[in-house]
């Protein structure tokens, strides 16, 4: 069974949630093969794909010009909406989101909800408000329906459960088994479909995320490799759909460019196995489909962070490809963010949607390699942003320690010396640098700095300074 902690850890405890998830085999295992299962297919089908760069490009361009204009776009997107049949709702936190729903619920005495799709839900803590209206909440994807019987939160974007194996997802069903399972994947899978194929007819509503809304058709487009999605906007009476301000695109042409990078992005597939299209509830003339529509627009912080430098997160297509990516969540996994976002991309949006303050150590949750940068589908310049949040932490003074400031301080005044810079790095050249110099490492650091080497190396100094290598090839 997995530990407990995977529900405990939040926002101020990143240090410590992170210090567990390295000292849990299990989970490191898990996060080992990362890299060698999503991390290579990523990068595989990117090779695959001859006009990966242009598309990318194509796509970024296509976000970029959309937010510029993002008002006009959502205008637009609500008259679609609306001469379709379809009921808008405008959202400007969590909470009014969460009141939008539960009056659709309300209105209709709707007391079972199935879900598909949506990590803003998430976000907004959306089955928490429902369960104590009292209505039943049922998560229909596979690993948002493991999770949600194990009470943890997602890990990953695409793979919610990714922190659990087999074993852990065994000894979870078999809480609401009658039967004991085995940790077979094929029987695991079947006993959830039998599951939940009850509640799609027994449901009231349905409610799903957002993977783009194409404003001049007012369709909505969700993308997945389950059925569930289909199922969810197809069966119940009510479809309600939750999406940031972000999702919009302005046409229908724009949609193939998101739709073939995501898939590789995510996954590494040419495309997902669904792509739905949902043009609202169903015409006189349709079979299946729901037969009331509402689209939740929902701010969140949104409209403000796009008045911000960091106005280039809002690109993020919720792919996961940074996190699969990312060596610090390879690591640590997503639990130690305390967010519902995670990896790179996460380090960003959840500071900025959770409060900087409380989220002050995901900025610094990152090397700076660029490996996210370069794996994302739409070149978010991650590194960059996380940069700017680290800039905003200095300038407030936010969580900057004594010993920290004091670091800083002696940095900048020895640089600010050549002399005393000079000196001090020849000492360290010709004392640590040589004495370490067959090894190359340093296995332990004093004080506050053995945090790095409690679960790593630290490069240790170079026996020669640069300056001195390039007196002696030019002497």
């Amino acid at each position: 069974m997995t530990s407990p902690d995977y529900v405990r850890h939040e926002h101020h405890e990143f240090i410590d949630a992170s210090e567990q998830a390295l000292e849990n085999g299990t989970l490191q295992s898990i996060l080992g093969r990362l890299g060698d299962t999503l991390g290579a297919r990523n990068r595989e089908a990117w090779q695959a794909f001859d006009q990966s760069d242009q598309v990318r490009e194509r796509a970024r361009a296509i976000k970029d010009a959309t937010l510029a204009d993002l008002d006009q776009h959502l205008e637009t997107l609500e008259a679609s909406v609306l001469s379709r049949g379809g009921h808008v709702h405008w959202a400007a936190d969590g909470e009014a989101a969460c009141r939008a729903v539960l009056k659709v619920l309300q209105t209709h005495e709707a007391r079972m909800v199935v879900k598909s799709k949506s990590m803003t839900s998430e976000e907004i803590h959306l089955n928490k408000a429902l369960e104590q209206a009292g209505v039943e909440v049922v998560e229909t994807d596979f690993g948002e329906y493991i999770i949600q019987v194990a009470g943890h939160r997602p890990s990953h974007i695409v793979g919610p459960a990714l922190h659990m194996s087999s074993q852990d997802v065994t000894d979870v069903l078999n809480q609401v088994s009658e039967e004991p399972l085995s940790n077979d994947r094929v029987e695991l899978a079947a006993f959830a479909r039998r599951q939940l194929r009850s509640r799609f007819a027994a449901a009231d509503v349905g409610i799903t995320g957002v993977n783009f809304a194409i404003a001049e058709t007012g369709s909505i487009v969700l993308i997945s490799n389950e059925g569930n999605g289909r199922l969810t906007t197809s069966l119940p009476r009510i479809h309600i759909a939750i999406m940031g301000i972000e999702k919009v695109i302005p046409r229908l042409a724009d949609l193939p460019y998101f739709l073939k990078v995501l898939a590789r992005a995510a996954t590494g597939q040419k495309l997902s196995i669904y792509t739905s299209i949902v043009q609202g509830k169903r015409a006189p003339d349709e079979l299946d489909g729901a037969e009331e529509f509402h689209l939740i627009i929902l701010d969140n912080g949104r409209s403000q962070i796009l008045q911000s430098p960091l106005r280039e997160s809002l690109f993020c297509i919720r792919c996961g490809a940074c996190l699969n990516a990312c060596p610090v969540y390879r690591n640590v996994g997503g639990h130690a963010y305390g967010g519902v976002y995670a990896g790179p991309i996460g380090a960003v949006l959840t500071p900025l949607y959770g409060g900087l303050e409380d989220y002050h150590h995901l900025p610094h949750a990152s090397s700076l390699c660029g490996a996210c940068q370069a794996a994302c589908p739409v070149k978010i310049q991650i590194p960059d942003l996380l940069v700017k949040l680290r800039e905003q932490l200095h300038a407030s003074h936010v969580a900057t320690g004594r010993m920290e400031t004091l670091a800083y301080r002696s940095w900048a005044w020895m640089l600010r010396h050549p002399r005393i810079y000079r000196s001090v790095t020849w000492f360290i050249s010709r004392t640590l640098g040589r004495v370490k110099r067959r090894s190359g490492w340093l296995r332990r650091l004093p004080g506050q700095l053995g945090g790095w080497t409690r679960h790593r190396d630290f490069p240790a100094p170079a026996p020669l300074r640069f300056r001195d290598w390039w007196k002696e090839q030019n002497s």
